[in-house]
Order: structure tokens, then C-alpha cells, then sequence
């Protein structure tokens, strides 16, 4: 699908009221479908600063190819839904991407790529009403905690506020953790083994007043083999994020494979490693990401 970003800025400067209307008449779906999985395709990186991939550091910052390659992603049997910022999904609904797709709205991307205040990652994307108000699905949070900064604990609070919000509306929110730290240089770097990601699911798993529409996302650890144990952390249902895989794609599907197994991961939220594989080829990504389902 050809992208008309001048038609898009034309709606934009002359009838910002589409957006809203468009939501109004998205033709919506359950949460899940029959097969009781979820296939969604992440893109809210570029609000973070983060507009990465691989050794291209500013991959993500053309919208227009961008836009091209969610709309294809989208398109693409068994893709389930997106995961992305206001400004992305504004645009998807007016391109008529979104009907019939889950739509997951992305709430804090405060915690800007490189930042010294990284970890104090404060809630400036959707807020539980936006959600609520446009006809989204879920909403998504980045909870990083590390033990040596005073900011993961403002984060910490301001994540069960918005479980809180979420669980008050019936929406579910997909919780993203991870216990953090950083190198030498200052940046900021997730422990992804199995102690640190299972400590990561059981302090989420426990904040708010109520877990009934918690959901996890979280990595797969440096050994695959341990995730059946990290799992066995949080009786929260649970999907895997994907992040960046470098050129070993095959070795990624491998992974997400075995932890697809067990009884509490129900799907994949990955973005740019489906968006901007290293071959180019994002129809034939995002095929066989769905075929591991």
C-alpha cells in the first residue's frame, strides 16, 4: 500500500476532526479471536527517541516508509492487531488500517533513549481515558526498575496508578518489565537473565489494586531454556516482545518458538525486527512470526 502522506496532512490541517470519527466507525473485534492467541506488531518506539535498527540509526524516522510497512505488516493473515503512539495510530485510522484489528495504545514513552532521567519513564502517550474514548483495545506500559535509581521508584507508582485506571474501565494493559541497570558509559542496559526477568514478572505481577486486566510482556531470557521457570513466576497470561534480533532472525523464531510452549504466553508483540528485517522482505517476517503461533 502506497502511503498519500500530502492527503494525510490535508485531513490533518483541515479536518483534525476525522481522526475521532474514523475511531467512531472502526469496526472492532475481541480482545482474542478463537485460537485464544495474539499476533500484534509493535511501533511506538520512534516516541522514546528510539529510531534504531540494527546499524541504521534513524530506520524508523521516515513516517511515510514507516506507515508502508505497518500497513503491509497489518495486511498480512493471522497479524492480529498494533501496538503504537497517538501520532501513528491517528494516522492508521485515517489510511483505515485499524478496523478489525486489536489496537493497543502505548502510554509511557517519557523515559526518552539515552536520557540521563531514562528511568524516571513518566506517562506522556495515551492515558486510560484516550483509550477508553477512541474505542482502543489495551494500552501498554514500560515498567524498567534499577535498584540504584530513585526514578524507577516514580515510575514504579505511576504504573499501579494506571493499572489501577485500566482495571476501573475493564481494559486490559499489557505490563512490559524489566530490572535495569547501566554500563560504565551511562546507558541503560535490561538483565535478561532468568533470576532478573522472573524478579522483573513478580514485581508487575503485584502492582494496583487489581490484577484481573494485568497482562505481561516480557523477553525471553539469554538461555531459552530457563523461561519455563521464569514463567512459572506469575499465573498473569503473558506475551512475548521481540526487540531487536541483529541478523539472527532464524535463531529469534527458534526462541519465541520453545516459549510459545507454555500454558502462560498467549502471542508476540515485535516490531522493528518484523518491520525492518535484514533482508527486506517484512510480508515474508511477518509470515512466519505468525506460523510459530
Amino acid at each position: 500500500m502506497k502511503v498519500d502522506i500530502a492527503e494525510l496532512v490535508r485531513l490533518r490541517a483541515e479536518h483534525p476532526e476525522a481522526i475521532a470519527e474514523a475511531a467512531a466507525r472502526r469496526p472492532r473485534r475481541p480482545l482474542l479471536n478463537d485460537n485464544g492467541r495474539l499476533m500484534i506488531v509493535a511501533a511506538d518506539h520512534p516516541a522514546r527517541g528510539a529510531l534504531g535498527v540494527g546499524g541504521n540509526r534513524m530506520a524508523m524516522a521516515n513516517r511515510g516508509d514507516l506507515l508502508e510497512r505497518l500497513c503491509l505488516a497489518l495486511s498480512r493473515p493471522g497479524v492480529d492487531g498494533v501496538l503504537a503512539t497517538a501520532d501513528i495510530l491517528d494516522d492508521l485510522l485515517l489510511l483505515g488500517a485499524l478496523d478489525g484489528k486489536v489496537v493497543l495504545g502505548s502510554m509511557n514513552r517519557g523515559g526518552l533513549q539515552g536520557a540521563s532521567f531514562e528511568l524516571d519513564d513518566r506517562f506522556t502517550g495515551h492515558r486510560p481515558e484516550d483509550i477508553e474514548r477512541l474505542g482502543f483495545d489495551a494500552g501498554k506500559l514500560l515498567l524498567r526498575i534499577d535498584y540504584d535509581d530513585p526514578g524507577s521508584l516514580t515510575t514504579m507508582e505511576s504504573t499501579a496508578r494506571a493499572i489501577d485506571d485500566m482495571a476501573a474501565r475493564e481494559l486490559p494493559v499489557f505490563v512490559e518489565p524489566f530490572i535495569s541497570g547501566r554500563t560504565t558509559e551511562g546507558k541503560v542496559r535490561n538483565d535478561l537473565s532468568a533470576e532478573a526477568v522472573s524478579k522483573s514478572i513478580a514485581i508487575a505481577s503485584g502492582l494496583g489494586g487489581s490484577s484481573a486486566y494485568t497482562w505481561l510482556k516480557v523477553p525471553v531470557t539469554d538461555n531459552p531454556d530457563d523461561m519455563g521457570e521464569v514463567m512459572a513466576t506469575s499465573t498473569l497470561p503473558a506475551v512475548l516482545l521481540g526487540g531487536e534480533v541483529g541478523d539472527d532472525q532464524d535463531g529469534a523464531y527458534e526462541k519465541w518458538r520453545g516459549a510459545l510452549q507454555l500454558p502462560t504466553v498467549r502471542g508476540l508483540v515485535v516490531g522493528r525486527s518484523l518491520l525492518y528485517p535484514a533482508d527486506g522482505d517484512v510480508a515474508a517476517a511477518v509470515d512466519t512470526a505468525v506460523g510459530l503461533l
